[in-house]
């Protein structure tokens, strides 16, 4: 059983569940945005895209504020349907 006594023992630095599915889910995104800009037939734009991707996740890699992380999660997932959009229109 998990009571108290046991998360004293815990590391300080331990996340808790819900900050390591929203991790998750960040991760989740991010790879899958990566996989659809590679469907991109020109490679200067599938480029800048990566680049533009990675820019946008590395810069916020440091919230700590859950609601803010899960807004951003919110942003990226629409982001992606309209990436898939234009990819699809680009093939």
């Amino acid at each position: 059983m998990f009571n108290a006594k046991m998360s004293r023992r815990l590391p300080k630095n331990v996340m808790s569940l819900e900050r390591f599915m929203l991790r998750t889910e960040v991760l989740k995104l991010y790879k899958q945005m990566l996989r659809l800009v590679r469907k991109i037939p020109d490679q200067s734009q599938r480029q800048q895209l990566q680049n533009f991707i990675r820019q946008d996740f590395e810069l916020n890699k440091n919230l700590e504020d859950e609601q803010a992380i899960r807004m951003n999660v919110m942003r990226g997932k629409n982001s992606m349907k309209e990436l898939e959009r234009t990819v699809h229109i680009a093939q």
